[in-house]
């Protein structure tokens, strides 16, 4: 589905779509306007959820009549940023809802498959959203708030601003849900429905809106800057999402991948800079990569926080910092995250990516790591003493079915940076601790960032093989001119 409007084009739409964007990006404008514009072109029918959602879940009696008379004027009211009597608008539509639900259960009950049902079965779907409140119908006031625990009446301007915001979407929903007709062109448009709510009421929430209209002929434009609501509504094949950013006014949705997935988690709920940057990604090629890295960071005594990321092999690299940077520009201002490769046999040098420092390792992989002067020094090994243990080796195991490899590493000058140690880097490292490698070289980083001065790029040190991108700006530690 596609929709041009208002001088906006979204395209490849289905039924869940989330537009990701930080604050200012113009996604309230965009959604207003979709409204006014659907409208009036009488294509859809249309409700807008506004982001700042005002005033009190309470029955008044004027707001059902201004519907009434007006079956604009909730909309105009809505198209104001900050929608002063929202709530009061939502308990007016969960009267709305109950006549719905039970026009459906009398026209329902007759025929031959019908499942008994009543409309406490609707209000039971809202308090799924709720913990330590709940709603009850109320003949006189619509809806009660009783405390759970208490029993009592809890009245609305003494719950939190989280259950307030939870029964007002909950409402919300379900009656746009049930009043949608089979045919139509319905499209709901909720405006920052995070606004309050904690990550995980956020992932409740995504959870909610799922389960409500998936088989409601009901299409769902939802703008947020949270992760966690994206990562809640991405769960669904039927699930796209769009980065905006600010000026767009063509936006492409797209499948949520399954890199999109395993990402989203790293970047929590509150898309805060100076948070996100106290533990930024770092993008790492496997799983010895990772623990090497989880190793450093354990040991760093909060010296170094970064949130490592496998993205499985060097082939899905570029995805995954496509994606990476997709979210970081499209909802932190000023934020980064990093990328790191093995060097293997390419060039060092690597481009940035938007807002993803990249940089490839000065040594071949990571296992090389612990075979720099810094780690041996933690096991008080020197490097001419463990080439000499290798080749005390070499003639005691000329039987095992790596001994060629072995006499090539050493004919080869015991190129301890460059060569390729997968099948022997466990005897290498068995000649000199009983520590697994990624643990010795995930310690030895760890301790290159208590160094006061300047780094020193010289033959053997650990900084020669990370390499000075690596040393600088992943560690933060100053290289020596």
């Amino acid at each position: 589905m596609d929709i041009k409007c208002a001088g906006f084009e979204l395209f490849d739409l289905d039924k869940f779509n989330i537009i990701l964007g930080k604050n200012g990006c113009g996604k309230s404008h965009l959604l207003k306007a979709l409204d006014a514009q659907l409208k009036q072109q009488g294509i859809a029918t249309v409700r807008y959820i506004s982001p700042q959602r005002g005033g009190l879940l309470k029955y008044q009696s004027n707001i059902e009549q201004n519907v009434a008379n007006d079956p604009n004027w909730m909309s105009l009211a809505r198209r104001k940023n900050q929608a002063e009597n929202f709530k009061e608008q939502s308990t007016t539509l969960f009267r709305q809802l109950e006549i719905t639900v039970l026009r459906g259960i009398e026209a329902d009950h007759l025929k031959p498959d019908y499942t008994p049902r009543k409309f406490d079965d609707t209000v039971a779907e809202i308090n799924t959203l709720l913990d330590r409140v709940k709603l009850e119908r109320d003949a006189s006031r619509v809806f009660r708030i009783i405390d759970k625990e208490s029993g009592q009446e809890a009245p609305p301007d003494q719950i939190s601003s989280g259950e307030s915001e939870l029964i007002s979407l909950g409402i919300e929903l379900l009656a746009f849900a049930y009043s949608a007709k089979a045919g139509d062109e319905n499209v709901i448009l909720v405006d920052e429905p995070d606004v309050h709510l904690h990550p995980d009421l956020q992932d409740r929430l995504a959870r909610f809106v799922v389960s409500v209209l998936a088989d409601k002929p009901v299409i769902l434009i939802l703008a947020t800057h949270s992760t966690a609501l994206l990562a809640g509504l991405a769960s669904k094949k039927t699930s796209r999402v769009a980065f905006m950013r600010r000026k767009d006014t063509r936006l492409d949705f797209r499948t949520v991948s399954e890199i999109d997935r395993r990402i989203l988690p790293i970047f929590g709920a509150h898309p805060l800079s100076n948070v996100f940057n106290q533990s930024p990604v770092i993008l790492i090629e496997g799983e010895d990569d990772e623990r090497v890295w989880q190793q450093a960071v354990r040991s760093s005594d909060g010296r170094l926080r970064l949130f490592p990321c496998v993205v499985d092999g060097i082939d899905n690299f570029s995805a995954y910092e496509g994606e990476v940077n997709n979210i970081l520009e499209a909802v932190y201002d000023g934020a980064k995250a990093f990328s790191l490769r093995d060097r293997d046999t390419d060039p060092e040098a690597i481009d940035d990516l938007g807002q993803i420092v990249r940089a490839r390792l000065a040594c071949r992989t990571a296992e090389n790591l612990f075979l720099s002067d810094d780690a041996l020094e933690m096991v008080s090994i020197s490097w001419v003493d463990f080439q000499s243990l290798v080749s005390n080796w070499l003639q005691g195991n000329k039987g095992h079915q790596y001994h060629a490899q072995m006499v090539t590493f050493v004919e080869e000058g015991f190129d301890r940076q460059g060569f390729k140690l997968k099948n022997i880097r466990n005897i290498l490292v068995g000649l000199i601790t009983h520590k697994p490698w990624e643990v010795l070289a995930g310690q030895a980083v760890a301790k290159l960032t208590t160094h006061t001065s300047p780094l020193v790029l010289s033959e053997g040190s650990l900084a020669s093989f990370l390499g000075a991108k690596v040393c600088s700006e992943i560690l933060g530690m100053p290289i020596a001119s």
